[in-house]
């Protein structure tokens, strides 16, 4: 009997390195700096390579020390980089400090004339790398670093769609990043078309569509059926809603609209925040693991528990199982040691 190949995830997007004051400081008070390997895609594909799936970065790194210690994060936590590329460019950067009770955290970046910026198409082989792949993952925040990235992403999504690869789009808008020349929501729009699962909301497409749809659940259902009929390849659409009462106090919950139904996750409540970057994205790892072995109602409330847990997890990255995940999914947030 064939033995039927693991399921597949391929991340598409830039590896960054993160710098920030240890211990809740101002860059002012510190002559230290800790840092993390990190970025939007990286950091769903870590996710997932933890909750035991098999994941492939595609992405640009610096052919220096600096290049050589995130391709060895990214093998740590089991990400396949075959497909990674080495530039003579530097690996992009980010600094952060981590804010605290009213104080909320602030980034400054480094990134537009990194590594993945000079990525192109022609550095990627996208029909052998989607040739096994089940889910092609990709964000706004790639297409909006150079034409390059657009380009290698576009071509990544069209040769998705020939091989029935299911494409799962985060289309985060960021307006400061699109400074080579193209309209960011319409090269959103554009990618899209090609793409199968939305994850975001009323915010997303309202930006994307430019639409003003309000955030009441009657205005999020609208928003994701003008969505289907403005991008009919779109089936099912998972948002994150989060309520801050402070950085350091979170309350999350999940909505999701599967086409024919609206679908409302618990509430989480995070009282002591370690971390708050990546808990998007932990959220849409959650999404692309249910999706494999859950139905729609579940899959909204894992994505959720996963993105309340990486509230608790220093770096980008969530390193929490599918043992953690399904604790709190099922109840379980009183934080007890388990012996």
């Amino acid at each position: 009997m064939q033995m039927k190949n693991p399921i597949k995830i391929v991340t598409f997007g830039e590896v960054l390195m993160r710098l920030s004051p240890p211990d809740y400081r101002k860059l002012v008070q510190s002559d230290t700096l800790e840092y993390y390997f990190g970025g939007t895609e990286m950091n769903v594909a870590v996710s997932l390579s933890h909750f035991g799936l098999y994941t492939q970065q595609i992405t640009n790194v610096s052919d220096d020390l600096v290049g050589d210690a995130a391709i060895s994060v990214m093998r740590s936590h089991g990400i396949d980089v075959s497909k990674v590329n080495r530039v003579p460019h530097p690996l992009g950067l980010y600094f952060m400090e981590t804010g605290s009770g009213m104080r909320a955290s602030r980034i400054a970046y480094n990134r537009l004339h990194g590594a993945f910026a000079h990525i192109r198409p022609d550095m990627v082989d996208w029909e052998r790398a989607l040739m096994d792949a089940d889910y092609l993952h990709w964000t706004g925040i790639s297409p909006a670093i150079s034409e390059g990235a657009y380009q290698t992403l576009r071509k990544g999504l069209e040769v998705a769609n020939q091989l029935g690869v299911t494409v799962t789009a985060d289309p985060a808008y960021r307006s400061n990043l699109w400074q080579y020349g193209r309209k960011g929501t319409e090269v959103l729009k554009e990618l899209m078309h090609y793409s199968h699962i939305l994850i975001g909301g009323v915010n997303e497409i309202n930006e994307v569509l430019g639409t003003d749809f309000d955030h009441s659940k009657d205005g999020f259902i609208s928003a994701c059926k003008r969505l289907q009929s403005d991008c009919p390849n779109i089936t099912k659409v998972f948002d994150k809603v989060r309520t801050g009462l402070s950085a350091s106090w979170q309350k999350v919950y999940g909505q999701a609209w599967t086409g024919s139904e609206y679908i409302l996750s618990e509430e989480l409540e995070i009282s002591q925040v370690v971390d708050r970057i990546g808990t998007g994205d932990a959220f849409a790892a959650g999404v692309i693991y249910g999706l494999i072995h859950f139905d729609d109602r579940d899959t909204l409330s894992y994505a959720n528990a996963a993105c309340a847990l990486k509230h608790t997890i220093p770096g980008d990255s969530n390193l929490v199982s599918v043992e953690e995940v399904l604790e709190v999914m099922q109840g379980d947030t009183g934080g007890r040691i388990k012996r």
